[in-house]
């Protein structure tokens, strides 16, 4: 829990906007993340947009993308065998030691690094242990990922500490949970969740400390029909899943007029920061990654609003008022 002085306190040391304004309403906060970081040229295009642009991003990172050939034979998941992984791995060393360089570019720059687990596994039946066990390989895997891939020489001061303290926010693969997740959170020093679905944009519940967030319904589309605010939900609802390069302009359209009504409709009103979520992944002809580039261009440069990571925004949160526990 934060009390007020210490959460704005903690705002002026990040460089954060606080919260209220002199009319009482306070900023906009938007918070953009990304599943999996794992794309070295998606990592590129997104640091360029918010550099362009003022924000914070947060990006939750599968850690099999950090592994060489031998880590991936030995890595075990949670009720799976050895070598198995979801998302698959790393495509060589090289792959990775562009990866880290991203990683610590962005943590330098102000994003929040979040895990996203290891191997993409359902966790809906799995105990606090098994949850405390993936996290761990995570942990792990990004703490010596510089050694791995022949460049312990190189590892920039102060990465270890990163890799084992600055990692605070986790978001499930499938955005499936159980109850065994939140003691594996609190367990690992944990800050934020951010693997639920929320009816609409909605102010994170605090459940046993734990800040757990929710990815939005949003109306979308002629008819308006809500859907999770996120890229593959609207590549699902778009073409089923299936590449339609045809239609991406369409589909770039109606994805940004959607987030621009959320925006609109939450700026104009009671100002409850939206969460967007996308992958390192361009689907539909990368419609969903156009249409993101030109919300966050237009929306974070307007007055009263803040782009913010998760862990930006949870003083920002916090200083409204007493959160609701879960």
């Amino acid at each position: 829990m934060f009390r007020l002085v210490s959460c704005l306190s903690l705002a002026v040391s990040l460089g954060l906007p606080v919260a209220a304004q002199a009319d009482g309403k306070p900023k906009q906060l938007v918070m953009i993340s990304f599943d999996g970081a794992h794309d070295n040229a998606l990592w590129t295009k997104s640091r360029e947009i918010a550099s362009r642009n003022g924000a914070h991003f947060t990006y939750f990172l599968s850690c099999t993308f950090l592994m060489n050939k031998a880590q991936a034979k030995a890595y075990q998941g949670p009720k799976q065998r050895p070598g198995k992984s979801n998302v698959g791995f790393a495509k060589s060393e090289d792959d990775v030691r562009t990866r880290v360089a991203n990683i610590w570019g962005a943590h330098l720059e102000g994003h929040d690094i979040s895990s996203h687990a290891c191997g993409h596994f359902d966790g809906k039946g799995w105990s606090a242990a098994d949850w405390s066990q993936e996290f761990m390989n995570a942990r792990i895997a990004l703490r010596d990922a510089w050694k791995n891939v022949g460049l312990a020489d190189k590892e920039p001061q102060g990465w270890e500490d990163f890799a084992t303290h600055d990692v605070r926010g986790f978001r499930a693969p499938y955005l499936s949970t159980s109850d065994g997740l939140v003691p594996a959170e609190k367990q690992m020093g944990f800050q934020y969740d951010a693997s639920l679905v929320t009816k609409g944009p909605a102010l994170p519940q605090v459940v046993d400390g734990i800040y757990r967030f929710g990815l939005p319904l949003i109306p979308e589309g002629p008819e308006h029909r809500l859907v999770i605010g996120m890229d593959y939900n609207l590549y699902v609802r778009h073409s089923k899943g299936v590449e339609d390069k045809a239609n991406a302009r369409t589909y770039e359209d109606r994805t940004f007029e959607a987030f621009e009504a959320a925006f609109n409709k939450q700026y104009d009103g009671e100002r409850i920061p939206l969460q967007l979520g996308f992958h390192f992944v361009e689907m539909n002809d990368g419609a969903y990654w156009r249409a993101l580039d030109r919300f966050v261009s237009d929306v974070c440069h307007k007055q009263d609003v803040a782009c913010v990571s998760y862990s930006e925004a949870i003083p920002l949160i916090a200083s409204r008022g007493k959160p609701q526990q879960g």
